[in-house]
C-alpha cells in the first residue's frame, strides 16, 4: 500500500476546511457537520498535460492516483460540422466518450464511465480489497472491462435491465463477479451493494463521493479546453446522479484558477427523462432540499427512455452537490420526452455519422430544444457531452462477448440469503476468519 503522505494532493472538506491525507479509500469528512463532497487540492496548480502519459492519465497531475492503468482512453473533442450546421450554430463542440477510432475515441465500453473506472482503480490501494460497484449498467460495464484488464477484484451489482450493457471485447476476469437482480431497479442494486460493503474485505466504490470518480470524469473538461483553447460558455449533459456534471464544474474551476482568469464558468445545462426527473423537480422547486419522486405508476424508472439516468436519490442538497454547482454556474435543468430523444439519436447518426447511447440522445435533444427555442445564443461556444456512443460501430469491428451473471437473484428473495450468496462468490485467501486486512479471492466459477 502506498504511503498516504507521498501522494501529490490532499483531500479538503469544502464545508469545514479540514485537510487530510488520502488513503485511497476515504469518501467523506469526519467533521460533525452536514454532508459535503470532499475536494482534491493538488500540489501542481498549473494546467500541464503530460505528453508522456496515455489516455486519461495525460492529466495525471490533476488526478488522485498513485498508478496509471495501461491502455486507458480519454474523451475525444472536436468541432461539430453536421449537427452545428443543422442547428445554425457556429461554435458547437462535441465531447465524444465512446468508440470512434477516426475521431480518437477508444473507450471500449462506449461510455464515459470508463474515465472514472481508470481513476478509481488508480487511486485505490493495491491490497486485494474487493471493489463493490452498484450500477444501472454502464458504470458496471466500464469497471468490468477495466478491472478485467487490470486483474483487480471487483463485484458488480446491476438490475437485469443493465445486462445488455455487458457486451465486451474480452470475457470477464475470474476476479470480476457479476450479480444481476431480476425485477429490480438501480436503487435495489445500491441497497445490496451497501450491505455487501459492510463486510470486511469489501470496499464500496462510493459514487459521487469518490474523488477518484469525479476527478476522472472532470477530464472531459480538460480535453475540451485543450481543443477549444478555453472554457465553453454552455455545457450540455444528461444526468442521473450528476456526478459527471459536478465533476466538469470542479474541473472548470480548477482550470480557471490555473490560468488566472475571471472568465465565467460554463453554464451547466442538465437534462433528464421526462418520465423520471428528480433533479428537474428539485431544481424547479427552487430550494436546496430535494423533492423526492412521488409514488405513482406514471413516475417510474421503467418509464424512462434512458434508464442510466434513473438515480432516485441524486446528491442534490449535499454541500458542493447538484444544487450548488447549478447555482454557481447559472445553469438549468431540462426534460426530454421519448420522441424527442429518438429524433435526436437519428439526427446525430445522420449529421455526424455515429450511433449514440440513450442518455447522450437526451442531452442532444435538450440542446436541440434550447437552440430552436432561442434559449441560447447560436454563436455561443457550446460543449455537448456525448456520454456514450459507438457501441454499434464496435460490434461491427469486433466480435463482442456477452457477459453472463455469476449470480441471478430472483425477485422477492429474502435479504439475508441473498447477501450470503453474494459474499460466497469470494473466499478468504487464508484459512482464518476475514479481518479488515485479509485479502479475498474469487471462488471457482461453476
Amino acid at each position: 500500500m502506498s504511503n498516504p503522505e507521498s501522494r501529490h494532493y490532499h483531500l479538503v472538506c469544502p464545508l469545514c476546511g479540514s485537510r487530510q491525507f488520502d488513503d485511497g479509500l476515504a469518501l467523506s469528512c469526519s467533521g460533525a457537520h452536514d454532508p459535503a463532497l470532499l475536494h482534491t487540492e493538488y500540489m501542481e496548480q498549473k494546467f500541464e498535460p503530460l505528453a508522456t502519459e496515455e489516455g486519461v492519465f495525460r492529466y495525471r497531475r490533476w488526478l488522485p492516483v498513485v498508478r496509471s492503468v495501461p491502455n486507458s482512453g480519454r474523451t475525444a473533442v472536436f468541432r461539430s460540422e453536421g449537427l452545428a450546421r443543422s442547428l445554425g450554430m457556429s461554435n458547437l463542440w462535441i465531447a465524444f466518450n465512446g468508440y470512434w477510432p477516426e475521431k480518437g475515441g477508444f473507450l471500449e465500453t462506449g461510455t464515459f464511465k470508463e474515465l472514472e473506472a481508470y481513476t478509481v482503480l488508480g487511486r485505490m490501494p493495491d491490497d486485494g480489497t474487493v471493489l463493490v460497484v452498484a450500477s444501472a449498467g454502464n458504470t458496471a460495464a466500464a469497471f468490468a472491462s477495466v478491472c478485467s484488464r487490470s486483474g483487480r477484484p471487483c463485484l458488480l451489482i446491476v438490475p437485469e435491465t443493465g445486462l445488455s450493457k455487458f457486451k465486451l471485447r474480452e470475457p470477464l476476469h475470474p476476479l470480476v463477479r457479476l450479480v444481476v437482480l431480476a425485477g429490480a431497479d438501480y436503487s435495489d442494486a445500491i441497497t445490496l451493494s451497501e450491505d455487501v460493503a459492510e463486510n470486511p474485505g469489501f470496499y464500496l466504490e462510493g459514487g459521487v463521493r469518490n474523488v477518484g470518480r469525479r476527478d476522472g470524469l472532470g477530464t472531459v473538461m480538460y480535453s475540451a479546453v485543450e481543443e477549444i483553447g478555453g472554457l465553453p460558455e454552455y455545457y450540455f449533459q444528461a444526468v442521473g446522479s450528476a456526478a459527471g456534471g459536478i465533476a466538469v464544474h470542479e474541473g472548470a474551476k480548477r482550470f480557471r484558477t490555473s490560468v488566472g482568469t475571471d472568465a465565467a464558468l460554463p453554464k451547466l445545462m442538465f437534462s433528464q427523462n421526462e418520465g423520471f426527473a428528480p433533479i428537474y423537480r428539485s431544481w424547479r422547486n427552487g430550494k436546496r432540499a430535494p423533492v423526492h419522486a412521488p409514488c405513482s405508476p406514471a413516475w417510474s424508472p421503467r418509464n424512462a427512455f434512458a434508464d442510466e439516468l434513473t438515480n432516485p436519490y441524486p446528491p442534490y442538497g449535499v454541500h458542493s452537490g447538484v444544487y450548488d454547482v447549478l447555482t454557481e454556474s447559472g445553469g438549468d435543468v431540462l426534460t426530454v420526452d421519448r420522441e424527442s430523444a429518438r429524433a435526436a439519436m437519428r439526427l446525430m447518426k445522420e449529421m455526424e455519422g455515429i450511433d449514440i447511447e440513450p442518455a447522450a440522445a437526451v442531452a442532444t435533444a435538450s440542446l436541440l430544444s434550447s437552440a430552436h427555442g432561442g434559449w441560447i445564443d447560436r454563436d455561443a461556444c457550446v460543449l455537448l457531452n456525448i456520454t456514450g456512443g459507438g457501441r454499434a460501430r464496435m460490434a461491427h469491428d469486433y466480435s463482442l462477448v456477452q457477459a453472463e451473471p455469476d449470480l441471478l437473484v430472483e425477485a422477492g428473495r429474502p435479504r439475508e440469503g441473498v447477501l450470503d450468496e453474494v459474499l460466497g462468490l469470494f473466499s478468504p485467501r487464508d484459512d482464518y476468519a476475514l479481518s479488515s486486512d485479509v485479502q479475498v479471492s474469487a471462488r471457482p466459477r461453476t
